[in-house]
């Protein structure tokens, strides 16, 4: 006979001594379980761990859909021991990937792009900086090929398969990651390499670093956003005149006008508040990263829309919810958790955490 089968758990109190234990543990093996669940029920904990919006809300599913009664801090403690687990096998292959790099595209390579896209997103922690805050900034890097892509009758684009990594660190052990996820995706085996990115210097110095061949273009839309927020801030109230600056700049740029022509027609700035960009800086420094007529025409992105729709389902979702607040490892392994689902990679869970 084969199914499943119920059976009772005595439970033994001793009044005296508070002494207690479930007699029957032994003779089923339950007892030498951690948490007395098994490995097969550890990883459905830990896959809805980081699934559901949270904790509380995987011990709900869990209930309703195979009956188990297992509380939240069960099921946080078994998310972070396995995305803890991911992070360090991850990042183990990293360190292997960086090791061999001079080994990367030694062979013939074949008509293809593969596109890296970096951005960055905070996570609300439970540990306060040098400066008092508490939120820790989350890098991201996806990656995929052209050829996991399929165009849209409205002339989009469906990524079938992206490789995702998160770090909660420094862009020096970020960089590692990036090349890893980059390998895996398939670079070093198509002809072009393109990296989108908002511009930031070390993400400029990592790519020449590690993707010495890599044509590099700074997102469009973070572009035409700074663009618009600068326009706003030398404007004042007046915002149609600041709109109709903004797409003066904006339509200049797209049309691949010399970078001097567009520099000329931006005003001179000094001392910004914080969170304003400086326009005329920002392009000259990006000036070789910004020809967009060209790009387009070689058929390549020009904007980072699949980085930023990654965050929101990595991080935003579930761990910038209401009241959340992480230790750093704890949101490094739940992190860990929801890149391997975003990128159809759980059964690398189930092998990691056998």
């Amino acid at each position: 006979m084969y199914g499943d089968f119920r059976f009772g758990r005595p439970y033994w109190f001793c009044r005296d001594c508070g002494h207690s234990e479930y007699p029957g543990d032994k003779r089923y093996g339950i007892d030498k379980l951690d948490h007395r669940i098994t490995k097969a029920v550890e990883l459905e904990a830990v896959y809805f761990a980081q699934n559901q919006m949270s904790f509380d809300k995987a011990a709900e599913v869990l209930k309703r859909v195979y009956g188990l009664d297992i509380n939240r801090e069960t099921i946080r403690e078994l998310a972070e021991t396995a995305g803890t687990q991911v992070f360090v096998h991850d990042t183990e292959r990293a360190e292997h990937t960086m090791e061999n790099i001079q080994n990367i595209g030694e062979d013939e390579r074949k008509k293809g792009t593969v596109y890296v896209m970096m951005d960055g997103a905070a996570v609300n922690t439970r540990v306060e900086d040098e400066n008092g805050s508490t939120w820790r900034e989350n890098k991201t890097v996806i990656a995929f090929s052209s050829r996991e892509m399929i165009q849209r009758k409205d002339g989009g684009n469906i990524i079938t398969h992206k490789e995702i990594a998160p770090l909660i660190g420094s862009s020096e052990d970020f960089k590692k990651h990036v090349l890893d996820v980059a390998v895996r995706a398939g670079y070093g085996l198509y002809e072009n390499t393109v990296v989108i990115a908002d511009g930031a210097t070390w993400i400029r110095n990592m790519c020449e670093e590690i993707f010495p061949d890599a044509i590099q273009i700074l997102d469009l839309y973070h572009l035409k956003e700074n663009i618009h927020t600068f326009s706003k801030h030398i404007h004042g109230q007046d915002l149609v005149k600041a709109r109709e600056w903004a797409e003066m700049i904006i339509g200049k740029v797209e049309k691949g006008l010399p970078v001097e022509e567009i520099l000329s027609c931006i005003p001179k700035v000094e001392n910004l508040p914080a969170g304003i960009p400086n326009i005329k800086i920002y392009i000259e420094n990006n000036s070789e990263k910004i020809n967009y007529p060209s790009y387009r025409e070689q058929g390549f992105f020009v904007g980072s829309g699949a980085i930023e729709s990654s965050n929101k389902t990595i991080v935003q979702q579930r761990l910038k919810r209401a009241g959340m607040r992480w230790s750093v490892a704890g949101a490094q392994a739940l992190l860990s958790l929801r890149a391997k689902e975003e990128s159809d990679r759980w059964r690398e869970v189930e092998q990691i955490c056998a």
